[in-house]
């Protein structure tokens, strides 16, 4: 089937080029992208990923590290699991 249908939508300029860098290095341009997401949505017959309002817990922990607050930094991935009781 031939391609003729267009989709034209607005985001930020940061955003376009920042996800277009990532796509490139995926091998993937923007429409190749959108085709996957588009049949992905098909497939599933809805939104191909959860997307769900934050918990509680969660927004205060975005808004603590945000403030720079209860972070607890590892030395390398043993000193992390250590830190985790892991």
């Amino acid at each position: 089937m031939a391609k003729s249908a267009m989709i034209r939508a607005r985001i930020e300029p940061e955003l376009k080029g920042n996800v277009e860098s990532i796509l490139k290095e995926l091998g993937l341009t923007a429409t190749e992208a959108i085709t996957l997401f588009y049949n992905q949505v098909r497939l599933k017959r809805g939104i191909p990923f959860d997307i769900k309002i934050p918990n509680a817990t969660t927004l205060k922990t975005f808004k603590d590290t945000d403030a720079g607050k209860n972070i607890i930094e590892a030395k390398n991935i043993k000193d992390m699991f250590e830190k985790l009781g892991i």
